[in-house]
């Protein structure tokens, strides 16, 4: 047995944790150094090849995501992380008898080596042709490759099969997970978890989204007689159902399937109430009656349905799971397109949606607000670190009108933390803050009327220059997305180098996307509004994030995230132009701008932006009786000139030989 696998094993038969200190495994050394933050993997890696052996595979595929293809997901499901330790939000595992590794993107590589024990081989690559590649080199003669239908979609399984298909190995579906199997402190569903009425309805019926829903299948061409949907959010969505079983995400586990005269709703029967029954039309039936249907009896339900004369089921091909597609057969009762018609459609918010989305982004800039105020005072006594940072914006967060707590869990990184781009402190890892580095606070909440998401970088004491020109390329990268026009229809890909092109031209970048969507207290990525190729055009009434950065490994890191929506915009010449209005209101560090790389149109978007936090957010704060943060926000949106320092401010309350004094001493 090799040392380090020795190590480890004694550490499992024990309970000892190898490594007591540092922050990332070294499986050079023998033994092998593993940090405390990571998860023994030992038993639970024999356990499964215990299982696979009998169904004769040669590797088992475990993606990290659950049968609705989520991003968030419930503990029950976070099997990439039972089995390998890495608790990432992106990620794919495979286990064979012999080897064990994972892929992720850059945003996780440092996460990984300090989750992961030895037993992990970590793959710096998320596509599918490099697991192809590596499993040929595996097994370059024969072999099946095992997963689980539920967890891989259409998309997903086209691409391992189209790589394979060279090869001598071959899918297998397996309808059991053997990761459940195994898993035997797996968490529950929990039972007392109630799916519920919206708090406050803020958008459209679910009887008008159902026939909105229904007139798109009548018009399209491919004749549809029934929509299948699968995303979480697509059905929370057409029902305006929320529920509590994804945390941080208001959904509940759920199927439906809508033809034009029925509706059948698949979930967990024992959470419904008399209310909820009633609120459906549960108890009739016609085409606006919703008939409940238990969660575990779509497959045969959808069987039933495809095996009718003359139908045909639409499906959204980004979230419906392979379990779900192979049953739908023969092929011409399928009809594809990547997005169902209730994404595309949730994806553009009515006036009514418009006007709360902004309203909750204008509360949660309060919050934002006294923690930067806080931190600003009380760091230079270091007493402070990132997870009590952490735990202060989320009060603050709890204490505004309609929170309902955080939409995600909130990004607090200093110094080195900071150059992982999700990174969020645990009691290992916090690190105190000091006014030496630079500090990356990504948060967001949910509210009733709306999801929030916002990111800034601050630095309390002296950074250095190129701390200075990173950040305000990144502001430059931000500002440029958000100041341009373009015509209704374009593609967000098509306009995301605007992000990247001030850090491009000094030869840096980062390793993540630009924008996401985010909804009206729905998920706080919100497909398929954003700046990837796969996103939808843009059309107004869209709102996303823009959120460029850079992550200098082992150093700092910087984000600046605003939320904005796409509006209309009058042109000399053409009509049919959109532009993007920023409703994020939280001032950017002065300390960290350059204004000298500014151009004169950048400079005129700040101070503009600027004037209207202090339009918007000063009555609120004005409303909720909070005087000293509105005198830091009026302290830090005064003006900022072109006269050649990020400390130029033209400030009336100055006296003026100060302000004459400042502007001859940056003039020389």
């Amino acid at each position: 047995m090799m040392p380090w696998l020795l190590a480890v094993t004694l550490a499992a038969l024990t309970g000892f944790t190898v490594g007591s200190g540092g922050t990332e495994r070294n499986c050079s050394i023998s033994p092998p150094y593993i940090p405390s933050t990571a998860v023994n993997s030992t038993i639970q890696l024999q356990d499964l090849r215990k299982k696979m052996q009998p169904l004769k595979i040669s590797a088992y595929i475990i993606p990290g995501t659950d049968a609705h293809l989520s991003e968030y997901i419930a503990p029950r499901d976070a099997r990439m992380a039972f089995m390998s330790g890495f608790k990432g939000s992106s990620g794919t595992a495979v286990v064979t008898q012999n080897k064990a590794a994972l892929w992720t993107d850059s945003r996780y590589w440092v996460q990984a080596e300090r989750e992961m024990d030895c037993n992990w081989e970590l793959q710096k690559d998320v596509s599918v042709g490099s697991i192809v590649q590596w499993l040929i080199a595996e097994f370059p003669k024969t072999g099946q490759i095992g997963f689980d239908p539920f967890l891989f979609s259409l998309k997903k399984h086209e691409e391992f099969a189209a790589s394979l298909e060279s090869s001598n190995l071959t899918l297998k579906s397996i309808s059991n997970n053997l990761v459940d199997e195994v898993w035997k402190t797996r968490p529950p569903l929990p039972p007392d978890n109630l799916i519920r009425l919206p708090d406050r309805v803020i958008q459209r019926t679910w009887q008008e989204k159902v026939q909105d829903i229904r007139r798109q299948m009548s018009e399209n061409p491919y004749e549809p007689t029934a929509l299948l949907l699968s995303a979480l959010e697509e059905t929370a969505w057409l029902f305006n159902m929320r529920g509590n079983d994804i945390p941080y995400n208001p959904f509940f586990y759920s199927y439906t399937l809508v033809t034009m005269n029925e509706i059948w709703l698949f979930l967990h029967l024992e959470r419904v109430t008399d209310d909820l029954k009633l609120y459906l039309n549960s108890s009739c039936h016609g085409p606006l009656c919703v008939q409940l249907q238990s969660y575990d009896t779509v497959l045969s339900e959808v069987r039933k349905y495809v095996a009718k004369p003359q139908v045909k089921v639409w499906i959204g091909a980004e979230y419906t799971n392979y379990a779900l597609y192979e049953i739908i057969q023969p092929q011409e009762k399928l009809f594809t397109s990547s997005y169902s018609p209730v994404l595309t459609t949730k994806a553009v918010k009515d006036e009514t949606e418009q006007r709360v989305l902004r309203e909750a982004h204008v509360r949660d800039a309060v919050a934002v607000v006294q923690l930067l105020m806080w931190l600003e005072k009380v760091v230079p006594e270091g007493k402070e670190t990132e997870q009590t940072a952490a735990q202060y914006v989320n009060m603050c967060r709890q204490k505004q009108k309609d929170s309902r707590g955080p939409s995600f869990e909130t990004i607090s990184a200093s110094g080195p933390n900071a150059a992982l781009a999700h990174y969020s402190p645990t009691n290992e890892t916090s690190r105190k803050l000091t006014v030496n580095e630079m500090y990356l606070v990504d948060s967001g909440g949910q509210y009733l009327d709306g999801t929030t998401d916002i990111t800034r970088t601050v630095h309390w004491g002296t950074p250095t220059a190129m701390q200075r020109e990173a950040y305000t390329r990144v502001l430059m990268g931000n500002i440029e997305i958000s100041r341009t026009i373009f015509p209704s229809g374009t593609r967000g890909v098509n306009m995301e180098m605007l992000g990247r092109k001030a850090l491009w031209e000094i030869g840096l970048n980062y390793g993540h996307g630009t924008g996401h969507g985010v909804g009206n207290y729905f998920g706080v990525h919100e497909w398929p509004v954003g700046f990837q190729s796969n996103n939808i055009p843009f059309t107004a009434g869209m709102f996303t994030s823009i959120e460029p950065g850079y992550y200098k490994e082992n150093d700092f890191g910087i984000r600046i995230e605003d939320i904005a929506v796409t509006v209309p915009v009058k042109t000399k010449y053409g009509n049919n132009f959109l532009t993007f209005e920023t409703v994020s209101l939280v001032p950017y560090d002065r300390k960290l701008i350059d204004s000298t790389l500014l151009s004169p149109q950048q400079l005129q978007w700040l101070n503009n932006h600027y004037k209207t936090i202090r339009s918007v957010l000063g009555p609120e704060l004005d409303r909720q009786k909070l005087s000293a943060e509105k005198a830091w926000m009026l302290k830090n949106t005064e003006p900022i000139t072109d006269a050649g320092s990020s400390l130029s401010i033209c400030s009336s309350s100055l006296p003026l030989i100060t302000l004459l004094f400042t502007l001859i001493q940056n003039l020389m």
